[in-house]
């Protein structure tokens, strides 16, 4: 079943309290995947340098996964310069200037990359929206965007590295929350595999924000290649996307799997139940909507 929900706030640069906000959308609607939880963060992006989380499990395991990871970061001359270890997972900011694809691909034979980005963060475990926060310390992340998923596992364990977002793996700051299923997984994934890109899961959410990401890189906006993902992908699914500027929808032509939406002046907010919503403004009426079938729309943060 899962759920999704976004939030951008228009007018709030990077100081408004995203993390906080997709707690409470994400508590709304866990019943509809009460086994793991994950968030999409965008930080303020930093001149030459990149986000990296890697997903290293627990133990000595652990220790010895942090250690492949510096020494692949020192392979490529990549310095660090913020690093934690918080949970399964290692997280650093690093000095990187070269080819960021062939990094990325690279980097997944040290360990699972969660994300990587100039802006990027994504953080995802087992457990409810809470249960992440009180590890990760979501709620204090404060910026102008985000996206988040509650997952019901049906097709892959109940692990970290299978949770939700997914970024798109060799392109940095272009992540996804998905409900639904694209039927033509195998034949689109094939093309790109033949243009040279690599997927780290068999989840079809990877290949969406590699599809979008590659459209990204050749020049297309995002809402241009969110109109053309519902022409060309098949199956029934409802997806946010973002990257460091914007947060957009986009629905497949049956409309079977659901999504809500406020917009003010202030803030637009995307979930798959209308409680999530709800919870952003206790006990306020709100003039809500759902998106027609087979429709899309990007916004993009304020300056």
């Amino acid at each position: 079943m899962c759920g999704i929900a976004g939030i951008m706030f228009k007018k709030h640069g990077s100081d408004a309290e995203v993390g906080k906000a997709l707690i409470e959308m994400l508590n709304g609607c866990q019943h509809r995947g009460p086994d793991s939880t994950g968030f999409a963060l965008y930080y303020e992006p930093q001149e030459g340098h990149y986000r990296l989380r890697f997903f290293i499990g627990e133990g000595d395991e652990a220790a010895r996964t942090v250690a492949r990871i510096k020494d692949k970061l020192q392979a490529h001359q990549s310095r660090i310069v913020e690093e934690t270890t918080i949970g399964v997972t290692y997280a650093c900011v690093v000095q990187f200037r070269g080819d960021l694809q062939s990094f990325a691909y690279d980097m997944e034979h040290a360990a699972k990359v969660f994300s990587l980005g100039e802006s990027l963060d994504i953080v995802k475990d087992i457990g409810g929206a809470r249960d992440v926060d009180n590890t990760y310390a979501v709620e204090k992340f404060h910026g102008s965007h985000g996206i988040g998923h509650v997952r019901l596992a049906t097709e892959s364990d109940v692990s970290p590295d299978a949770s939700h977002p997914f970024w798109a793996t060799g392109f940095a700051d272009v992540a996804i929350v998905h409900n639904g299923q694209i039927t033509n997984y195998w034949k689109m994934r094939r093309r790109l595999e033949k243009r040279g890109f690599t997927f780290n899961t068999d989840n079809d959410s990877e290949l969406i924000a590699v599809y979008l990401a590659d459209k990204l890189s050749q020049g297309w906006k995002l809402e241009q290649a969110l109109e053309r993902s519902i022409e060309d992908l098949d199956g029934t699914f409802s997806f946010l996307v973002s990257t460091k500027d914007e947060i957009g929808y986009a629905k497949d032509r049956l409309a079977a799997k659901p999504m809500v939406m406020f917009e003010s002046d202030d803030i637009i907010a995307i979930a798959s139940e209308e409680v999530s919503l709800n919870r952003l403004f206790p006990g306020r009426p709100l003039n809500t909507f759902e998106p027609p079938p087979g429709t899309y729309r990007t916004w993009h943060r304020s300056t």
